[in-house]
């Protein structure tokens, strides 16, 4: 079941210089401390469910999934830049529409999210020992030292971890020296490389090269042509008249 909180019911979140979205208010500030408080966007959102995909086979409860969020859509962009959220009750899995996703920490310990976290670590881990054939089983705790080594390094450089980091952190985890063929590229490029990507592609001209080859075939065509008629022009003997028989 979604969750469902009657203060919740709104808040703003922006976009910070790691491009990841933020919280800068919220309709109840008397439970959440938006210091550090991140969101996750739909795209971000949907290349989680992405990598949620290989845990089905490994028993994922999708339903840990639904209780881990509260769900909000784009009500306006303001002028800051800064967009208006406001909560939907959709279910985050089943909605047609872009959601952001925030997830429950109210209890850090023991709430929906860190649920969630605890759930797709140990799966995370399974799949890893069934997929690689290490000396000595894969265990939660070497996932979980990662992930606080990851936080640790934010926290000393001044950095909040984003929600979108820990989830990526668990579900791209391999560890060092090994490799999965299959693991996606560990974030979703953002909007401006794709834009540069699009643009690259624009300003190369991917059909130039295609162009130049049907021109320099045409040309070799139109020689090729060219020495043909030349060759029967002087092999092809000149037409005689017949002779007639003399009498």
């Amino acid at each position: 079941m979604p969750n469902t909180s009657n203060k919740l019911t709104w808040c703003k979140a922006r976009i910070g210089e790691d491009m990841n979205w933020w919280i800068k208010e919220i309709s109840d500030p008397i439970h959440w401390e938006i210091d550090g408080l991140g969101i996750i966007d739909p795209r971000q959102f949907q290349h989680f469910l992405d990598l949620l995909e290989p845990l089905n086979e490994y028993g994922l409860q999708t339903d840990l999934v639904t209780e881990a969020f509260y769900s909000f859509g784009i009500d306006e962009i303001q002028d800051d830049k800064s967009v208006l959220l406001k909560r939907v009750q959709d279910n985050i899995l089943d909605s047609e529409d872009p959601l952001f996703a925030l997830p429950d920490v109210l209890d850090e310990e023991k709430g929906p999210y860190a649920d969630l976290l605890d759930h797709i670590t140990k799966l995370r881990i399974k799949m890893l020992n069934d997929l690689i054939d290490f000396a000595q089983k894969l265990t939660v705790e070497e996932l979980e030292e990662e992930i606080r080594e990851s936080q640790n390094d934010d926290f000393l450089e001044g950095r909040a971890t984003h929600y979108f980091t820990e989830l990526i952190t668990i579900l791209e985890y391999v560890p060092e020296g090994f490799e999965l063929d299959d693991d996606e590229e560990s974030t979703p490029k953002s909007e401006d490389e794709v834009l540069e990507k699009d643009l690259a592609e624009v300003d190369a001209g991917p059909e130039t090269e295609e162009t130049l080859v049907a021109d320099e075939t045409m040309k070799w065509d139109e020689e090729e042509e060219d020495e043909e008629q030349q060759y029967e022009e002087h092999t092809t003997p000149p037409d005689t008249e017949a002779e007639e028989p003399t009498k």
